[in-house]
């Protein structure tokens, strides 16, 4: 099954959330995220508002941690929304990034063992792990809705996607669009499912990236160069089916730390755009999304800032990109 998500960044003003999520869901968008970058306001508060404005689509964090957030915590957060939505929440879990920077560390064992606490906190059980321990008595109050919110695991390295094999319904590649690496990601989620004896297929693969659509497709790609830059330095080293020469990401890291993201953006050559956010025409981003679609993912998620205006993005999404996919409501 082929489904459309858009992704949001969470530092919008409060009550911008609400209209852009009505849209979104009028135009048959199945998910939408909100993004649980460090420094940025915690994407709860925005998935609340969404929650109001919807009702159908599917919503949560991609992704949060738990190197700043214990699982009681994440649990916690996962079952009010859910609460508040209905039953229509997922939770998005990862290592995290740019941790160092507050002294913190994202190591693989502390992902899988907050994914097994969140989960026997969520069914009212305890957990005795090796990093975190929740006593049998702990339950949240009030009781969950559901004793299961569906898990994503956001990674790209082969041991985060394993584990997304062992343990989670959907694995998301966070700052791509490049349909070569879907196949890599498909193998990595294998080796783990084939651990557990699950059908690896089971784990829907969930590409987003930065995402610019207009009429003006030049317009589009030129703030989508901009807004890319800013990421390649920390996504191009972990595509292995893509090569960004040094010399490149010298000169991109020149700009930005000059605090000139135009000018960074402007060396950003069209094959590697292609590779990182999806930009263009209608049509381009369908094409982009399509490839996607047929190398084997399941879902696409369009992150911010969707076009040179968010309304414009998403309604150009919703009324020319999805019916070209077949995808309209």
């Amino acid at each position: 099954m082929s489904e459309i998500g858009l992704g949001f960044q969470s530092d919008e003003p409060p009550g911008s959330y609400g209209p852009l999520a009505e849209a979104a869901e009028a135009h048959g968008v199945a998910v939408l995220s909100v993004y649980g970058d460090l420094g940025y306001p915690p994407p709860i508060g925005p998935l609340l508002e969404i929650a109001a404005a919807t009702s159908r689509a599917r919503l949560g964090p991609a992704c949060l941690n738990a190197a700043t957030l214990h699982p009681v915590e994440i649990a916690g957060q996962a079952a009010h929304l859910d609460r508040v939505s209905g039953g229509r929440a997922y939770l998005g879990l990862a290592r995290g990034a740019w941790l160092e920077r507050v002294g913190a560390a994202g190591t693989l064992e502390r992902l899988a063992d907050a994914a097994a606490a969140v989960e026997a906190i969520l069914a009212g059980r305890g957990h005795d792990g090796p990093l975190f321990r929740v006593a049998p008595g702990m339950r949240l109050r009030p009781p969950p809705l559901r004793p299961r919110v569906p898990l994503l695991i956001g990674g790209w390295g082969p041991r985060v996607l394993a584990l997304a094999g062992r343990v989670a319904g959907e694995a998301k590649v966070g700052g791509s669009a490049n349909p070569d690496l879907v196949p890599v990601v498909r193998a990595r989620i294998a080796a783990g499912a084939a651990a557990v004896g699950r059908d690896p297929s089971d784990v829907g693969i969930v590409v987003g990236a930065v995402s610019v659509v207009d009429e003006d497709g030049e317009a589009a790609r030129a703030l989508a160069r901009t807004e890319v830059a800013m990421y390649l330095d920390v996504v191009a080293s972990l595509d292995p089916t893509v090569h960004v020469p040094v010399p490149l990401l010298e000169h991109l890291r020149a700009h930005l730390e000059a605090g000139d993201p135009e000018g960074a953006g402007r060396a950003v050559p069209d094959g590697l755009l292609d590779r990182f956010a999806f930009s263009g025409t209608p049509e381009q981003v369908a094409s982009q999304a399509a490839a996607l679609f047929a190398a084997g993912a399941s879902r696409v998620e369009f992150g911010t800032p969707h076009g040179l205006t968010s309304p414009g993005g998403i309604g150009l999404i919703g009324s020319r990109v999805m019916p070209l996919l077949g995808l309209a409501p």
